[in-house]
């Protein structure tokens, strides 16, 4: 994901009638392009047969885009025809990666941003923490599935698909999954937290410390090439191999232990030591950089497991 990204909060109106609306603009990631693309390539080489045969199939599909809420947006011709590059770019496995975060260069599409990522809030100064956020990224995962599993409409489940192989991304990182409240306020997953650099250090995590591939400049953000990912795939998976019995292959639809492990280690590798105007010590990006590309192979044999298990 790029800077053009935005995580809205949640605000409610009077009367007890309930909006979300966007607030001011926050810079938000979700791994770069980059670390989805390496995680969808580590599950690609995984897909049984069938699974691979029906991946090809529904990403070729140029899907009519659907609102959790049922609709179909009325996009102007501009945005129409930047959906169907986004759709066109999308129907290789490893390029489907990036397309959730494609899409939200089209505001129709605003009701999704929510379904990035779950909050789990914490404190270090006592503040009190705020409620749960619903919809997240569990329900949304769930809600895919069921959609593949059971649907017969190809559009939805084509659909459900990019989302899913963004989401499973998505919700390895760390900051997807963490927020710390301090004074009575909430940090956004790292997006107010900015470094001395002047990133944000959300996005410094997505960007794996600096050490994934960069994605071009505003206003196209090209992914970067497939075959810079590829090797650095290859290298993550060879150091993160898949035999940690934490990984849980046989439970690929757990994804609340997922967002409780990134919690985790949010906690404990992301957030110390640091605060606004912090610049990262050598001994915190080495150990961020090894939590960064764990995770990424991490999701790319969850992946692979979880969408095995819908197509055996």
């Amino acid at each position: 994901m790029t800077t053009r990204d935005r995580r809205p909060f949640k605000c409610a109106l009077a009367l007890g009638v309930v909006t979300l609306i966007l607030c001011a603009p926050i810079s938000s990631f979700s791994w770069g392009a980059a670390g989805h693309m390496m995680t969808a390539r580590i599950a690609y080489r995984r897909l049984n047969p069938r699974a691979k045969a029906e991946v090809k199939r529904l990403l070729a599909l140029n899907i009519k885009v659907t609102l959790p809420d049922g609709t179909t947006p009325n996009l102007s011709t501009h945005d129409k025809h930047k959906l169907a590059g986004y759709n066109a770019r999308s129907r290789d496995f490893v390029n489907a990666a990036h397309w959730a975060d494609d899409i939200k260069g089209i505001k129709e599409f605003d009701p999704f941003k929510m379904l990035h990522f779950k909050d789990v809030f914490f404190s270090d100064d006592g503040s009190p923490l705020p409620p749960e956020e619903t919809p997240n990224i569990v329900t949304e995962l769930n809600r895919d599935v069921e959609i593949l599993r059971n649907s017969t409409d190809d559009n939805e489940r084509a659909q459900a698909l990019r989302f899913i192989i963004h989401f499973v991304g998505d919700i390895h990182q760390p900051l997807h999954c963490a927020a710390r409240v301090t004074n009575g306020k909430g940090d956004q997953g790292g997006n107010l937290v900015k470094l001395a650099s002047g990133k944000n250090l959300h996005s410094y995590w997505d960007g794996g410390l600096g050490t994934f591939a960069r994605e071009g400049p505003p206003p196209e953000y090209t992914p970067p090439p497939l075959r810079t990912v590829v090797r650095a795939a290859i290298k993550i998976a060879a150091y993160n191999p898949d035999t940690d019995p934490g990984l849980n292959l046989n439970d690929p639809t757990n994804f609340q232990s997922w967002v409780d492990e990134s919690f985790q280690l949010a906690k404990a590798n992301a957030y110390p030591g640091i605060k606004n105007g912090s610049t990262p010590s050598a001994h915190y990006n080495k150990q961020g950089v090894k939590v960064a590309e764990e995770r990424v192979a991490w999701g790319g044999y969850r992946l692979a497991a979880l969408l095995n298990s819908i197509w055996p």
